[in-house]
């Protein structure tokens, strides 16, 4: 039986389709949602992603503000235009791309958002909000991991999830957002022993180690679902290839989980726009 190919485009016109409606709601009030993106440095990956983030607001009647700071700024310069964007109510949602240079405290900057701003939910008040299913600002890539999966009706409760990876913004947060949804999960990361045995448990693989192919078709257990959040020179955390005859459904690279992670950037900043002005 042939697999699921679980691409993003029906996912993202799904929340478009509802975002239009909102974003003429509030735009009859004289309001018109605004997402500020800051980029550090000229890192090229980065500078698509924030490029395509801008694209996808004009496209939504979204305002787009964009803040480019060189690659020598410091912590304290880049916590400085955070802290105006807070002030600035004209700005609806605060993005800080990711990674930024390794001279400058990431994890600082990104408290500097104000929580109601924060709409990828970078902060710590975020993702514990989200961890304990309480209202926030969900991240958007893990986000963007279960809107797939519900779009495509494919079951979380009680199947066995296995997570590949931990950083705060995609590994930590989609591991939270599953085992809120009753699934059993298992985080891995670099100190895991075994991880291709604990990779064959999983009715359900999510691929987030940013290491291409990382992941073989051998590894995967029959019928399993992969989510492969992974993304390098369009090759994704798992080996495409050698697993489509393994899987029952699997994600592409690209056209699966980006466009989708896009979306709820946009979605995020309408509700942050709507909370501010409810």
């Amino acid at each position: 039986m042939e697999p699921i190919i679980l691409r993003g485009r029906p996912v993202v016109q799904e929340i478009e389709a509802n975002l239009s409606e909102r974003v003429k709601r509030l735009q009859t009030k004289g309001i018109t949602p605004c997402l500020a993106t800051i980029l550090v440095g000229n890192d090229p990956a980065s500078a698509t992603y924030v490029r395509m983030k801008g694209q996808a607001c004009e496209r939504n009647q979204l305002l787009s503000r964009r803040i480019h700071l060189p690659e020598t700024v410091d912590t304290s310069a880049l916590v400085g235009v955070i802290k105006k964007l807070n002030d600035d109510p004209a700005v609806h949602g605060i993005l800080l791309q990711h990674p930024v240079p390794g001279h400058v405290d990431e994890r600082a900057a990104f408290e500097a958002i104000a929580t109601e701003k924060d709409v990828d939910g970078v902060t710590s008040s975020g993702f514990g909000r989200m961890s304990l299913g309480l209202d926030s600002h969900h991240s958007c890539t893990p986000e963007a991991v279960l809107n797939i999966l519900d779009h495509y009706e494919i079951p979380i409760k009680r199947k066995r999830a296995v997570v590949l990876g931990r950083s705060p913004i995609l590994g930590k947060p989609v591991s939270m957002l599953l085992l809120n949804r009753d699934a059993t999960v298992t985080t891995c990361h670099s100190q895991t022993e075994s991880i291709e045995e604990i990779v064959r448990e999983a009715d359900i693989l999510v691929a987030a180690v940013g290491k291409s192919r990382f992941v073989q078709g051998s590894w995967i257990k029959p019928g399993a679902v992969v989510i492969d959040a992974g993304y390098s020179e369009n090759t994704g955390d798992v080996d495409y290839a050698t697993s489509l005859s393994v899987v029952s459904a699997i994600t592409p690279v690209p056209g699966g989980v980006g466009p989708v992670t896009i979306a709820n950037l946009l979605k995020n900043t309408v509700t942050a726009t709507e909370q501010i002005y409810s």
